[in-house]
């Protein structure tokens, strides 16, 4: 054969080496021209020809990603999480050029109440953005925000649309879940007596052991749904019962109290709901419950003060330490942190300080009585510790009340797919992705993690979990019995009308 013909006969392939060679020569000049971030243009290329060619498989790629990406200050004063934040910028682009191109989006995910409840808090974030003390920072926030909330709610809300992606979702991140878990309990292993250790063991990978255990507390109702799912069978069960197993393991092993707490609280939660109990009902208790400790806090502090239990490797020395107010650092500094947000609060009410401006101001509003050996003024170890003190702050009274909206009308919405879903599969993985939030729901009582990639990205598209159920799935009649065999209650004719009225 002639070289014309072999060439024209192999084409792709030599335009490919061809191609190859250019690339690996660039590079090489740009990385001895000290370009070190141009040297990545090459790979942003083929990662945008992924998302142009494989739009689904882009999201898969960044969920497997996310546990293993590490914060990098590519620019001065601004750091990103390598890989995945570069390529959620880019996914969110590109599913706006898609959207407008298009014009395909399903308008049915725009007018659930959990999409809505989400838009208005964005868009009292861009206002709060335009008052910030500093509104560099606010808009900043606000835009990761939306690489955050874009690809992994409204994007993935559609492409959950077949509920095998949903699988495929869940065990891609938790793949590389399992994977940081097993680094971290290697690390454990003959570090046991070594507090300090031990909550350091799951780093680069996640900055703290809060973090870390409130990221497997997520996955434990939904991956133990899937051990137990239908199309989980033989080998395949074995193993996902396996992949369990190690993250109830390395739950234990992270020492994170607020993340058992959370998990306890879940499973207190599904004996409520598998009772029958409705929303509202829970919402009630929950709220008497709170005025209940706003009533006698007095006694509750005095009680909690006479606790002397410090954070300990030891299981019950642990357990204890969650009550103690009163020598335990990481407690004090968590009560220090909210006081410090209260006073910054009084200030402005409604529109607060700015998203993302906490860390930068608080030290001036703490109070030498309340500082524990771990404060510090420079604004370096994290925010306002709550999901909903944290919003107050920042973004004032309508912005925590935006924040409970989204998380209760998830939560709402995700009941009602249970009780209400024709199919067995659709209902049990409601309840099982409802209850996996619910964890983040309490956890968000003592720490807020929304603002990074670890925890955004599983919260954001198990939200779109629940909202793509609702939209997508088969609702029965009120005469069928619920799928997951309880059996309907007595209606009289007019509820039956009304119920059959909202279901159309």
């Amino acid at each position: 054969m002639s070289f014309p013909n072999w060439l024209k006969k192999n084409k792709a392939a030599v335009i490919a080496i061809a191609l190859t060679l250019c690339f690996a020569v660039a590079n090489s000049i740009l990385l001895l021209k000290d370009f070190y971030y141009l040297s990545l243009l090459p790979l942003a290329g083929l990662v945008l020809l992924l998302f142009i060619t494989k739009f689904e498989t882009g999201l898969l790629c960044m969920a497997l990603l996310t546990p293993f990406a590490i914060d990098m200050a590519l620019f001065p004063k601004m750091e990103l999480s390598m890989p995945v934040e570069p390529m959620m910028i880019l996914f969110t682009l590109m599913f706006f050029f898609r959207v407008l191109a298009s014009r395909s989006y399903d308008l049915r995910l725009l007018r659930h109440p959990v999409s809505i409840a989400l838009l208005a808090s964005l868009a009292w974030m861009l206002i709060t953005s335009c008052t910030s003390s500093i509104p560099l920072v606010s808009f900043k926030y606000l835009l990761a925000r939306l690489w955050f909330v874009v690809p992994f709610f409204f994007a993935a809300a559609q492409i959950f649309r077949d509920k095998s992606r949903i699988r495929q979702f869940f065990w891609c991140y938790a793949i590389g879940l399992i994977a940081v878990v097993a680094i971290a309990t290697a690390k454990t292993v003959g570090n046991f007596s070594d507090l300090q250790t031990l909550h350091r063991v799951m780093k680069p990978f996640y900055n703290d052991h809060t973090a870390y255990g409130c990221v497997i507390a997520l996955f434990l109702p939904a991956g133990f749904y899937f051990i137990f799912s239908r199309n989980s069978k033989g080998w395949a069960r074995l193993f996902f019962l396996a992949i369990f197993a190690l993250l109830v393991v390395g739950l234990f092993f992270s020492y994170c109290r607020a993340a058992w707490l959370s998990v306890l609280g879940a499973i207190g939660v599904y004996v409520l709901i598998r009772m029958g109990m409705k929303v509202k009902w829970m919402a009630l208790f929950f709220a008497l419950g709170v005025g209940l400790f706003f009533t006698y806090q007095s006694d509750v502090i005095y009680k909690l003060g006479k606790n002397h239990q410090d954070s300990s490797y030891d299981l019950q020395g642990q357990i204890k330490s969650i009550s103690n107010i009163s020598t335990d650092a990481s407690n004090l500094e968590r009560l220090n942190r909210w006081a410090s947000a209260f006073r910054m609060w009084k200030e402005d009410p409604i529109l607060g300080c700015g998203p993302g401006t906490y860390q930068f101001l608080y030290a001036s509003y703490q109070r030498s009585y309340q500082l524990s050996t771990i404060s510090t003024n420079a604004g370096n170890l994290g925010n306002a510790h709550s999901e909903y003190i944290g919003p107050m702050t920042e973004q004032g009274v309508p912005g925590v009340a935006l924040v409970i909206c989204v998380f209760m009308t998830t939560f709402a919405t995700g009941v009602r797919v249970y009780r209400t879903a024709k199919d067995k599969v659709t209902a049990n993985m409601a309840l099982a992705f409802t209850l996996s939030l619910l964890t983040y729901y309490i956890h968000g009582f003592f720490n807020n993690f929304l603002d990074t990639d670890k925890l955004s990205v599983p919260f954001w598209a198990f939200t779109a979990i629940i909202v793509a159920l609702d939209v997508y799935s088969e609702k029965r009649s009120p005469e069928e019995p619920e799928p997951h065999g309880e059996a309907p209650r007595p209606t009289s004719s007019a509820e039956d009308a009304s119920k059959q009225a909202s279901i159309k």
